[in-house]
């Protein structure tokens, strides 16, 4: 929390306790809807329906917009109809889709009950699309313009019907049956003539993407070709609607919490820590628990099968976490790196074997200088127990080749997952951690055998 935040909420909950209601309107109408959100959602419950009411209009339709879905709901629920109507009235249509898909049932009926029919066939038009693609996402409020329009018309245009749109700083040239045609910015078009027409200032360049598209991949676009706004397009190149940087960064945000999520064996959840029951906090992490804790298994079968081996020498018994530890954090560095490389598309399944060449040179070199120290504290830690040197090199050999074979795991799990369908995020700490554990254990437990037969 922000020391303005603090501040804020400090005012807001004085004025409120003592009935200053024409100040806090004054106070309120200067903040922004995050701060008035944020504000709301820490005073006590009976106050912010009542504080709400006193913002005006337009303020209030944008930090309703800001607030989470639980005090939305307890909004719409202390609202009249007509109040309800109102705020649904101030909505850009993105917001309201997103809306109705966060609410419960019995809400959503009361929702689409006071939208307009306008509205109600646009929300319903929306819902129909696939989750997490471009047409989730999109707002069909959009300034349309015509090729033969002279600038003077373009205008009145924006003039009369940019004032409902999310934003017009582009505007988009279709044609009669909705092609897109290009994009002028609202720059291009006040600094023109007036006697000018849009096709001879339009881009017809225009980076656009179809409704199917995957919300991610839409979001990475925003990024590299740096953009404010994109259009939405169907299969015919009809403009269908617009995604707004707003949008893409709060799908950035949501694809990195839920791949943070992942790679931690945390089933995602879009609801803030603080907010979040203790159930069902459980709920997201038990299941994973249960399945690492069963994957285990063959760590311990492997350990039980070679008990003879290990019990002969304590140096052998006493190297496992360390062994553990290491290749598990080397398989962690490798995946991590290869997962954030997948989701910037800077690789693809048919890069692996440029991959596999990489880190394993990085992994040879790794392994080496791990297993030349790791030598030399074996010999100074060790120099009284027998047969000190071989366990010492039995080790660090065994070391050398975790590297190596973790940091290939590593990297080629999350880009299997990936081809094969799933999201590379699964195939991250835990999982990779677990694998490589059994890995290096048979590894280990192997060359031991091998080079100490005087053990078995």
């Amino acid at each position: 929390m922000s020391q303005i935040e603090t501040g804020l909420e400090l005012t807001i909950e004085k004025l409120w306790e003592n009935k200053k209601y024409n100040t806090l309107r004054d106070v309120m109408s200067t903040m922004q809807a995050a701060n008035i959100a944020y504000v709301l959602s820490v005073l006590p419950d009976n106050a912010i329906a009542p504080l709400f009411r006193l913002l005006p209009k337009e303020l209030a339709a944008d930090t309703f917009v800001e607030m989470e879905a639980d005090m939305q709901e307890k909004l719409i629920k202390s609202f009249s109809d007509t109040e309800l109507k109102n705020v649904l009235g101030e909505l850009y249509m993105d917001d309201a889709v997103d809306l109705v898909e966060e609410m419960p049932a019995n809400v959503v009926r009361r929702i689409l009950a006071q939208a307009d029919p306008e509205m109600r066939n646009s929300i319903n038009e929306l819902l129909k699309y696939p989750e997490d693609s471009a047409g989730s996402i999109m707002t069909t409020e959009f300034v349309g313009l015509r090729a033969d329009m002279t600038v003077a018309e373009a205008l009145r245009e924006i003039r009369l019907t940019g004032t409902d749109k999310e934003t017009c700083n582009t505007c988009y040239i279709i044609d009669k049956d909705r092609t897109l045609m290009g994009a002028v910015s609202l720059r291009t078009i006040v600094m023109a003539q007036d006697d000018q027409e849009m096709k001879d200032l339009m881009e017809d360049n225009v980076i656009s993407v179809t409704t199917m598209e995957d919300q991610e991949t839409v979001a990475r676009m925003f990024s590299t070709y740096d953009l404010n706004v994109m259009p939405v397009v169907d299969g015919e190149n009809r403009m269908i609607g617009i995604v707004t940087v707003d949008d893409a960064i709060d799908v950035m945000e949501e694809e990195a919490t839920e791949d943070i999520s992942k790679m931690a064996a945390v089933t995602p959840n879009d609801k803030p820590y603080l907010k979040t029951g203790v159930l069902e906090i459980y709920k997201n992490r038990i299941p994973w628990l249960l399945l690492l804790m069963l994957s285990a298994t063959f760590t311990g079968m492997i350990i039980t099968g070679f008990e003879h081996t290990l019990s002969a020498s304590i140096i052998l018994t006493a190297a496992i976490p360390m062994l553990m530890d290491t290749g598990g954090n080397c398989g962690s560095q490798a995946s991590v790196t290869v997962i954030r490389s997948l989701s910037l598309d800077e690789l693809h399944f048919s890069d692996i074997t440029k991959v596999w060449w990489k880190e394993s040179r990085v992994a040879v070199m790794c392994g080496i200088t791990l297993a030349v120290f790791n030598f030399v504290k074996l010999l100074i830690q060790y120099s009284s127990f027998p047969n000190y040197v071989m366990a010492s090199a039995t080790i660090c050999i065994t070391l050398a080749l975790t590297v190596v074979l973790a940091k290939l795991v590593g990297c080629t799990l999350p880009m299997v997952a990936q081809k094969l369908g799933f999201d590379p995020a699964v195939m991250a700490s835990p999982f990779i951690t677990t694998i490589v554990d059994a890995l290096s254990l048979l590894l280990f437990c192997t060359i031991a055998g091998m080079l100490m037969p005087g053990l078995v």
